[in-house]
């Protein structure tokens, strides 16, 4: 009832256990906390905060107008609806240095199992789209050890993700890689990989947890679970999976009610109220007002 009985140390530890067990771990993105929900009701891993979700569920576009407030304000929100760990999308970090140790700070206070910071430049675009730029490799450091220094818990997972591949190529995303985890990156994500080739050349070269981003509609090749243990990733992400699902279901809906002036059409479609109520555990809720409406000194 109410919110997770699992604690945020609890949660990273566990996703740290997990990342050292080799296995594939799946987190899919919730778009809301409800999603977080039924994520973890549906037996996966983990739970993935998009910052492209976030900032699409705020009508805008994925180009660096959120802000770290919204941002950890969200991911709060999910996160303590779960007991899965929850990794978020912080961007750039939010600014220089001090801001970026500042946003982990605020995302370790909502909760979250860890985030990662990229090397874009300020306002970034979304990863599998052309025109990306990239900071220089300094700057980029510069942001991997101020995450390192402003967590306070250590088992705060702090990734690093490098877009270099689609504007440098692949040796120099594998380079930035290396350098990051030299600066203290606990793990890496090689944004717009092209395919298995490249996903295999890079988890030969860098020796920390991989995360492979199976977006829909981007750069790479959609692959399955089994493709990516094989390989020998740690984590996959569908960011913006359930979003784009739910939107066009929602999409089609309101065009049923628009052209027949009746949802009667779309009930085989809906999630049942009582699917519904099982997902928010209603019964937990109501027994509690029960037992305290019935308690007497």
């Amino acid at each position: 009832m109410l919110y997770t009985d699992a604690t945020p140390g609890a949660r990273r530890r566990a996703l740290r256990e997990r990342l050292a067990s080799g296995e594939l771990l799946q987190m899919p993105g919730a778009f809301n906390p409800l999603a977080a929900r039924l994520i973890e009701a549906k037996g996966f891993d983990g739970v993935y905060v998009s910052g492209a979700v976030i900032a699409a569920d705020l009508g805008l576009p994925d180009i660096g107008l959120t802000t770290a407030t919204e941002v950890a304000t969200r991911a709060g929100q999910i996160a303590r609806m779960t007991s899965l760990p929850t990794l978020v999308d912080a961007d750039t970090g939010f600014g220089e240095p001090m801001n970026v140790a500042r946003t982990v700070q605020a995302l370790e206070d909502a909760g979250v199992a860890g985030c990662h910071i990229e090397d874009q430049v300020n306002p970034k675009r979304c990863g599998h789209l052309d025109g990306k730029q990239v900071v220089d490799l300094a700057t980029a450091v510069q942001r991997v050890r101020a995450a390192v220094a402003g967590r306070r818990d250590p088992d705060f997972l702090v990734m690093a993700r490098t877009d270099v591949r689609a504007v440098e190529g692949l040796p120099a995303a594998i380079d930035r890689a290396r350098a990051y985890v030299e600066a203290g990156a606990d793990a890496i994500f090689p944004e717009a990989l092209l395919g298995p080739r490249e996903l295999e050349a890079f988890r030969a070269a860098v020796d920390v947890p991989l995360l492979a981003n199976m977006t829909e509609f981007g750069k790479g090749e959609l692959l399955t679970a089994e493709q990516l243990a094989d390989l020998g990733y740690n984590l996959v992400i569908y960011p913006v999976t359930l979003l784009r699902l739910a939107m066009g279901a929602a999409a089609a809906g309101l065009d049923e009610i628009r052209e027949s002036g009746t949802q009667a059409a779309l009930l085989d479609r809906m999630q049942h109220r009582r699917e519904l109520y099982e997902l928010v555990d209603y019964t937990g809720y109501d027994a509690f007002d029960t037992e305290i409406d019935h308690f007497r000194l």
